[in-house]
């Protein structure tokens, strides 16, 4: 179960367990808008707004984006404009 406007949780396992090579080019780009989106609407929602398991996966996964990222003064707006390839860089 996933809150309302965010990304199923079942959608994101299944996303996970998908090896890269198994994946169309069409479903890499989606994916892509899909996890900005969800990291948009997520950092916009207050906690206060969020279930219990939300807050925890948006916890874990800001965690697992500071280790593989580093941590960032970047806004999650840039961030998503960088993921899906409209960033500065």
């Amino acid at each position: 179960m996933s809150d309302t406007g965010r990304k199923d949780f079942s959608s994101k396992a299944k996303e996970e367990i998908t090896p890269d090579s198994q994946k169309s080019t069409w479903d890499k780009v989606k994916e892509t808008v899909t996890d900005a989106s969800d990291r948009l609407t997520g950092s916009a929602q207050g906690d206060s707004q969020k279930s219990y398991s939300q807050q925890a996966y948006d916890s874990m996964r800001g965690e697992k984006d500071d280790q593989v990222h580093g941590s960032s003064t970047q806004t999650m707006g840039q961030k998503a404009k960088d993921a899906t390839g409209l960033g500065d860089h």
